[in-house]
């Protein structure tokens, strides 16, 4: 995968050669490091010749059992190092020479802030010396490292450390040892001079582990949340899924200039400085949930992603899909179990429907690649985590944890496949999941059509379900989906009926292209509600009337259920409105009522309120549509927003300065209070006058923590309040030296809906704070716009998609994996109605000329034009 080739899963081909153990020297130095690689190497095939992959290295030697190779003896081209004519079995050392502080595209070997960093997942440790870069050659590592005692005093790497000393010239060394076999993606180092936390955890065998954050000279506090995470994270794996942590120490690593949210290396986590950095000054209730929930992921990919690994990166899969459900679970055994639900429900909808329905549309194992940092996807990672959560609701927990005792016991210590996990959940568990694989090789998402039927006499409901695939990129003639169907009927009273024959599983499996199920005694007055805790990533062709929806909101045993009706009554409400215009536009009184009632329900947890007063957003609207009218549907949007807002006023400012009462004697779920209080503010901004301006003034003026302050900054932008100025350069002068408070502050600059918001984005390139080379910084001011202001990235004159696109090019040299995560927006093209078509496609074919273009960016303009 190192060229513009696509390569295809059906070509895998084990390895020709293995490595059983590594023994790495570094020599740092910010211009110029040596890395001195001693393998053990063993053929596995006779005849075959020593392909090693490597991308901007300088080779200094190359010695096979010590003796050294002339140049005439190795084939060395732009990304391979080829060697034929070898033993059985020998030792090659390999000696090479890279630059860190030119690595601005942060794989590999690279400076960041100072510090020496290491990012190697998915293809990067061919850019620190020649090697087997493929996940299935699995060795033995130990490292030594050297370098500058006073300006690099930690030394850092994967597994325990086993000796250390001092040098000459004011130098030092360390050096580690990983006794776990383990591919060269997990493979990590780390040298700088930080603040060391330190703890410990004792296992459930009273092992004792160290545990050790390092950060940011000043931010030792601000790593406290970060560190309670972890324990709580290792604590849950042992009491729910029976793993146990299997090293001495346990490390973390905080850098500002990361690609990615963290990433899993063994024993040395290194993370992005926003999943492990917050305090109550400087951290939203958002960032103290994510920080735990990215904490809870990378501790659990040690034995899901680490321990059993892939065997190739089409099972990407494998550990990303299956370890976002373990991180799901951990926040929602820890926290609101449905709050969580609908967060990750609200991921798959704006998101992972709109990739699956674009050019990137590919099953979460992917049967295609050319650049694989393309594939670190919402569909491998999120439909991922559904598709292992539909296994779980199929067999329940108990067979689910015997499903994971099997795959552990069997596959410890092996690079396997998505296959190989469906065996063993299936020998464990005790179920067919044959029909199941399907959701492994069939990208898109199916639509579920429902009919029901009803016989007054016999009191039996029958129930018709329909099951449709869009062909899409799908090669193969496609097949039926096992879908698990959660169902629920509310009778008159609003009381749940025990179903005849699911019991409390209350279950239904599609497996054919049609089938019907009968449901018997059933009332004439009922409402059946369908995919209860959205049970399979699927839409459905089925429309609730409003008062089966108002039904279900007010008595539906399921809090996903009555947050989905809150959401079909809404979107129903702007679909409707978006056919009027003028005076003609209305909303019905039985919305106004349901929400009303959801205001005043003191019984109901106020953050699952929060959610149920939020507006679909553009993006999920967006994805209603065959081809999208921009301009119609943030039209309706907004009317149903104000109109709300005004229908409601005296409910919504009552329900905000009750949340604030509560919030200031600190009653118990402040949290969730705020969270409340926050998304009324919301609401409260669409009345646009006095007396919501004074509330989003007052409230940015006088908060005590950074979720109502970057809740009023926001909501003073998104609605123009005067106020905005005020707030906005306030924020800007006490946070202008802390860069992941200052990205809030950037996002708010790229939402903004003005129609000179693009001046005031290229403005702010010249702040002190922002850099071209943070991928934190570009996200939150570049990416803000593209994906989260489309009201100005749509414009019709098409300036906001040749903004993009001027970044685009401009990162292409820098860092193009950040490039090609922000491209997302314009690959839409074909989905947008009218000129703005050929508006965005014309800059993509604009990008396809760039001489240079990087793969990471070649393989998406190739996808989106083809």
């Amino acid at each position: 995968m190192s060229d513009n080739s696509t390569q295809y899963l059906k070509d895998y081909q084990s390895p020709d050669f293995t490595i059983e153990e590594i023994d790495l020297t570094f020599t740092l130095n910010e211009q110029s490091t040596t890395v001195e690689a001693t393998s053990q190497v063993i053929r596995l095939r006779e005849g075959k010749a020593l392909v090693l992959d490597g991308e901007d290295l300088e080779l200094i030697s190359v010695a096979i059992n010590g003796q050294a190779l002339a140049a005439t003896q190795y084939q060395l081209g732009a990304t391979q190092l080829e060697i034929r004519d070898l033993p059985a079995t020998f030792e090659l050392t390999i000696v090479t020479q890279l630059n860190p502080s030119n690595n601005t595209k942060l794989e590999g070997l690279y400076v960041s802030d100072g510090a020496f960093c290491s990012q190697c997942e998915a293809q990067g440790f061919r850019r620190i010396t020649y090697y087997l870069d493929r996940p299935d050659v699995m060795a033995v590592f130990t490292t030594k490292l050297i370098a500058d005692r006073a300006k690099f005093p930690y030394l850092l790497s994967n597994g325990n450390k086993i000796d250390q000393g001092l040098l000459d010239d004011g130098r030092h060394f360390a050096q580690w040892h990983d006794p776990h076999k383990k591919p060269a993606y997990l493979f990590a180092i780390v040298a700088g001079d930080f603040d060391l936390l330190t703890d410990t955890f004792t296992t459930r065998s009273k092992r004792e582990v160290a545990l050790e954050f390092f950060v940011d000279k000043g931010n030792k506090h601000k790593a406290t949340h970060a560190m309670a995470s972890l324990k709580r994270s290792m604590a849950w794996d042992e009491q729910r899924f029976g793993l146990e942590y299997d090293l001495d120490i346990y490390m973390v690593v905080a850098v500002d200039f990361f690609n990615m949210g963290a990433m899993e290396n063994k024993g040395l986590n290194v993370f992005n400085s926003k999943y492990v950095l917050a305090d109550n000054d400087s951290a939203t209730d958002v960032d103290f949930h994510g920080i735990e929930s990215v904490i809870g992921h990378e501790y659990f990919h040690n034995w899901t992603g680490n321990r059993i690994t892939c065997r190739d990166w089409f099972q990407l899969s494998l550990k990303e899909g299956l370890t976002v459900f373990r991180d799901q679970e951990f926040s929602s055994d820890v926290g609101s179990r449905a709050v969580n639900r609908i967060d990750a429900v609200k991921v798959i909808r704006s998101h992972q429907f709109s990739e699956d329905a674009g050019p990137m549309s590919h099953p979460i194992r992917p049967f295609a690649v050319i650049e694989m940092n393309n594939f670190y996807t919402v569909t491998v990672y999120n439909k991922g985590a559904e598709v292992i959560r539909m296994i779980h609701t199929l067999v329940g927990e108990s067979r689910f944890q015997l499903g994971m005792q099997q795959y552990v016991k069997r596959f410890d210590g092996q690079a396997v496949t998505c296959d190989d996990f469906i065996d063993a959940m299936e020998q464990g568990a005790g179920i067919d999941l044959s029909q199941f694989k399907h959701w492994y090789s069939q990208s898109g998402t199916p639509t579920v059509k429902i009919e029901q039927q009803y016989e007054a006499v016999s009191k039996e409901l029958t129930l018709t379900l329909s099951q449709s695939l869009p062909r899409g990129n799908n090669k193969a003639p496609l097949q039926p989906f096992h879908i698990p169907v959660r169902i629920e009927v509310l009778n008159q009273a609003g009381d749940s009926l025990l179903l005849d024959g699911l019991h409390d599983s209350m279950i239904l499996a599609l497996t054919e292209q049609t089938q019907t199920f009968v449901l018997t005694d059933i009332p004439a007055e009922h409402t059946a509600v369908f995919f209860g805790d959205f049970s399979a990533p699927v839409k459905t062709d089925y429309v609730m009337s409003q008062r089966q929806l108002t039904h279900t909101l007010a008595h539906s045993n399921n809090d996903f259920s009555r947050w989905d009706s809150a959401q079909q009554l809404l979107t129903q409400c702007i679909v409707d409105n978006m056919q009027l215009s003028g005076n003609e536009r209305h909303i019905d009184q039985a919305l106004i009522t349901s929400l009303a009632s959801v205001l005043d329900n003191k019984q109901l947890d106020p953050a699952l309120v929060a959610l149920m007063l939020e507006m679909p957003s553009i993006g999920t609207l967006f994805e209603l549509e065959e081809q999208v009218d921009v301009d119609v549907i943030i039209a309706a949007r907004d009317y149903v927003n104000v109109a709300l807002a005004h229908a409601l006023a005296p409910q919504l400012i009552s329900c905000y300065q009750d949340c604030k009462a509560k919030i200031s004697v600190n009653e118990p779920d402040v949290v969730a209070l705020r969270a409340l209080k926050n998304s009324v503010l919301v609401l409260i901004s669409h009345l646009d006058n006095a007396t919501s301006y004074d509330i989003i003034n007052s409230q940015g003026q006088h908060a005590q923590n950074m979720t109502d302050s970057i809740s009023a900054l926001s909501c003073a932008s998104q609605s123009g309040a005067p106020c905005l100025n005020g707030l906005s350069s306030a924020f800007e002068g006490r946070w202008s030296d802390n860069g992941l408070v200052m990205d809030k502050w950037f996002a708010t600059i790229g939402s903004n809906p003005s129609s000179d918001v693009i001046e005031k984005i290229k403005q702010t390139f010249d702040h002190p704070s922002f850099s071209w080379q943070n991928p934190n910084r570009v996200r939150s001011l570049i990416a803000s716009f593209a994906m989260n202001n489309q009201r100005q990235f749509h414009r019709i004159d098409g300036l906001g998609y040749e903004f993009l696109t001027d970044q685009l090019i401009a990162l292409n040299d820098i860092n193009p994996q950040i490039a090609a995560r922000l491209i997302t927006p314009l690959m839409s093209w074909k989905k947008i109605k009218g000129e703005r078509a050929q508006l965005m496609r014309a800059q993509l074919v604009r990008l396809q000329q760039i001489p240079n273009l990087a793969k990471d960016l070649v393989e998406k303009v190739q996808l989106s034009l083809a």
